[in-house]
């Protein structure tokens, strides 16, 4: 129960309605598109029997990943050469060796479910400087392998607007550099970081080693849509136009417009900020605008920290309001170390902590106290990368900009005797 001293309003009276976005979708079989076009590339690749393969994984929740480098590895191993796995996820993972390694075992890539072992460490190589003076970095094991296959997936990132976001090049210029690498380029703000990515790349494919690029695009339903294979000289050039593809495939909410957005659970593996800023409207950079195209948000309830994100609550300030729970999952030298290098110290925040998650509601219920019970537009969703399905109350049920279709409902707000909120979604 919210204490005495603390203004609440009840919403036992509110129902819910569970409904499904209506999306049209392609899925690929990630192991056999990657077993005829990869196969294919690396048929025409001079490289001698033994040669060793670097291939990266970065610190995402990427649906086909795990299938994706299996199905890379056993090309490569059909022709003799040796491929491993190694962590390309800048500070991530508290920026330790064994903190990248637990990250991708998380995320289901390991040494018995890819074939390849992990080769993770921190020690990185400098390759020089940009025009700019930002230097760059490159993963020692990488840069001793005989070739690298940089494999990502190509998406709108959380602070850039521009031609090149999330994707390959972006891997290149700071997940390939680990921690100094990430740190070097984060120092700049959000449009000099968004110049230097390409700058930064050049650097890395200058070396030689890079073999190729995997570029994958999912759908809306976090399934793999598209993937191309790539040679280093079309990573560059290609990227800009599979973005563009990606964000006509890019799932989001189907409102523009809602009074209490309750998010179950925030991850480094959902979103580099625990979710997606694209999704809920909120990036809290200090002398930036928000996404304008995003749905206006008033209040956002968060309950969960994912295990996968070990601790790291970057994203968490992105909240109005949180859960005791959440608040002590978080591991704070490991959230510092990446707040500090990304620079955006907002985004670490604590928002205000209640001991349940019905008081946490409830304290936003007292915020919105302006609108009457019946009238408020209040969703739940499960994170900003699970969107198909959501929860949402009559009023914005009756505002949705997309088809959608009811699965259930109406039913009551879902927390036990302790005030703690039943998941509808299970992993």
């Amino acid at each position: 129960m919210t204490s005495r001293l603390t203004p609440s309003r009840s919403l036992d009276n509110i129902t819910l309605y569970h409904i499904r976005q209506r999306w049209q979708s392609v899925a690929l079989e990630p192991e056999r598109v990657v077993e005829e076009r990869f196969t294919a590339f690396a048929s025409r690749l001079a490289l001698t029997e033994g040669s060793k393969i670097a291939i990266t994984a970065g610190s995402r929740g990427i649906t086909s990943m795990p299938e994706v480098l299996r199905a890379i590895v056993r090309v490569l191993r059909a022709r003799a050469w040796q491929p491993f796995i190694f962590p390309a996820m800048g500070s991530h993972g508290g920026g330790t060796a064994e903190g990248q390694r637990g990250m991708l075992a998380e995320l289901g890539i390991t040494l018995e479910s890819v074939g390849a072992p992990i080769v993770s460490s921190m020690e990185v190589v400098p390759l020089g400087s940009t025009p700019l003076g930002t230097p760059v970095y490159l993963d020692a094991a990488a840069a001793q392998a005989d070739g690298i296959i940089v494999v990502n997936r190509i998406k709108k990132h959380t602070n850039l607007d521009a031609a090149i976001e999330s994707g390959l090049v972006k891997m290149l210029a700071v997940g390939m550099g680990k921690h100094r690498g990430a740190a070097a380029i984060h120092r700049l703000n959000t449009s000099e970081m968004g110049d230097e990515l390409v700058p930064c790349a050049q650097l890395v494919l200058a070396t030689g080693k890079v073999l190729a690029g995997v570029a994958l695009i999912e759908g809306p339903t976090n399934q793999l849509a598209e993937l191309e294979v790539l040679a280093p000289d079309e990573i560059i050039t290609r990227e800009p136009v599979l973005l563009a593809r990606a964000k006509t495939l890019t799932a989001g909410l189907p409102f523009s417009q809602c009074d209490i957005l309750i998010v179950e659970r925030m991850g480094k593996e959902i979103s580099g900020t625990g979710m997606d800023c694209h999704v809920i409207g909120r990036r809290r950079i200090i002398g930036e605008p928000e996404w304008q195209d995003a749905p206006d948000i008033h209040s956002l309830v968060l309950l969960r920290l994912t295990p996968a994100s070990h601790g790291n609550a970057v994203g968490v300030g992105l909240a109005d309001f949180t859960t005791r729970e959440l608040a002590q999952a978080i591991d704070w030298e490991i959230t510092r170390a990446n707040v500090l290098t990304s620079g955006n110290l907002e985004r670490a925040k604590l928002p205000l902590v209640f001991e349940s998650d019905r008081a946490a509601l409830e304290a936003a219920g007292f915020r919105e106290r302006g609108v009457p019970a019946e009238a408020l537009k209040l969703a739940v969703i499960r994170d900003t990368l699970h969107l198909q399905e959501l929860l949402v109350s009559q009023p914005l049920l009756e505002q949705l900009n997309v088809p959608c279709e009811v699965l259930a409902g109406p039913l009551p707000l879902r927390f036990d005797a302790n005030g703690r909120w039943s998941f509808i979604w299970k992993d």
